[in-house]
């Protein structure tokens, strides 16, 4: 039991008026009073009812919203308060009757939402009981689905296009010919179908079959240069986001997809299957990167055997000595498989480059050209190599996945 503002002005009174009223009557008052506030806090002993609402499935750096009702059974005001962990963040976290509050995830794993902090007064206001209500709740963060989905769609939706870039075809997966449907603004001129056009007096399009059950292997490095930061984020950050995005868009076109990670160890593997986006997805959802260096020759030769697929590397490229191992272990994959090493650039160094400081940007400078040495030598040892900005590596990724499969590599 607690005391609330008011008690207290009502206290302060009481004392004041003893300087003009006789002590037998301010003692009858503060008996009064004292009894008025346990009776209006017993009255609120009872917790409320309390139903929180947030939704299943969360995805870092995405707001969702989070509501908390509240049903009084004592007849006075409550008031909520939404406790939180480091990991999580609220606009609001105190309300007056309930809370509506957008809860935004800035880490992926999984993250306990503690119980509600309730404050309920009873009906007059002097006493108030302090609750806990609506328990722990374990929220499960998963990275950036939102842009993964809409990447998916627009490849089913035959939208996804390079900007500026003309293609040859319907995205250049397959030939064979499936359905006619409505010309979309992205179509080639050449995929028009002129007579069916005619026919139906709007634009229609040819809609070629896609080549399904091809494999993509997607490998993750989670070792310590993964940990290094770019923004609000970390690279294993823009790894997972990109091959959250492969899974989906390898659900969409009908092929097999699997997934490892790796550090000093494996430690997460899907095997490739059939409609495995959501797998590997859950598989590796809160990976976080280790303090050890990466075993690329350990992982990669866990990956070599098998139908030829993708493998699709996910790693930093910082300088040639932290690539010499990867660049020895590259040959273990290229013959057998197509591979392709991504990475996301730091735009915060290439920023210094162009900067006042001469000593910073000439630092920037070298430490550039060192990870350009790096790429030109993964490249000499037969693999791809894509480099794209924070926020655009998982839509890098799956356009080098469709070129490959446009040019039959997998």
């Amino acid at each position: 039991m607690t005391l609330t503002i008011r008690t207290v002005v009502v206290l302060v009174a009481v004392a004041a008026a003893a300087l003009v009223v006789p002590g037998t009557v301010v003692g009858i008052a503060v008996a009064v009073l004292a009894g008025l506030v346990i009776a209006d806090a017993l009255l609120a002993r009872s917790a409320p009812r309390v139903t929180r609402t947030l939704p299943a499935v969360l995805a870092r750096g995405v707001g969702v919203p989070l509501a908390i009702t509240v049903q009084s059974t004592g007849g006075g005001a409550v008031r909520v308060r939404q406790p939180l962990v480091p990991d999580l963040a609220l606009d609001a976290r105190e309300g007056d009757g309930g809370l509506t509050a957008t809860l935004t995830p800035r880490r992926r794993g999984r993250h306990v939402l503690p119980a509600v902090a309730l404050r309920a007064r009873g009906p007059l206001g002097l006493g108030a009981w302090q609750h806990r209500a609506a328990g722990e709740q374990e929220v499960t963060v998963f990275p950036d689905l939102p842009s993964a989905r809409r990447l998916a769609l627009a490849v089913r939706d035959g939208r996804f296009r390079d900007p500026g870039v003309r293609t040859r075809g319907p995205v250049g997966l397959g030939t064979e010919f499936e359905r006619v449907r409505d010309y979309l603004p992205d179509d080639d001129i050449r995929q028009v179908n002129w007579r069916a056009t005619a026919r139906a007096g709007r634009p229609m399009s040819n809609q070629h079959r896609v080549e399904q059950d091809q494999e993509i292997m997607v490998v993750l490095d989670v070792g310590r240069l993964m940990a290094a930061p770019l923004g609000d984020r970390t690279r294993c950050d823009e790894a997972l986001d990109a091959a959250t995005a492969l899974a989906l868009v390898a659900d969409e076109l009908g092929d097999r997809c699997g997934a490892l990670a790796f550090d000093d160890e494996i430690r997460r593997r899907v095997r490739p299957g059939r409609a495995s986006g959501t797998d590997v997805i859950r598989a590796t959802f809160d990976l976080e990167p280790s303090e050890r260096d990466s075993d690329y020759e350990l992982a990669f030769r866990t990956v070599g055997g098998g139908k030829r697929a993708l493998v699709v590397v996910l790693t930093d490229l910082l300088d040639e000595a932290a690539a010499r191992a990867l660049v020895d272990a590259v040959p273990v994959l290229t013959r057998r498989h197509a591979v392709l090493v991504a990475s996301a650039r730091d735009p915060d160094i290439e920023s210094l480059v162009d900067g006042e400081d001469a000593d910073l940007a000439a630092a920037a400078t070298d430490l550039l050209a060192a990870r350009s040495r790096a790429a030109a030598a993964v490249r000499g040892a037969g693999a791809q190599v894509l480099e794209a900005t924070p926020g655009t590596l998982n839509a890098a990724c799956v356009r080098a996945y469709l070129y490959a499969k446009s040019r039959r590599r997998l």
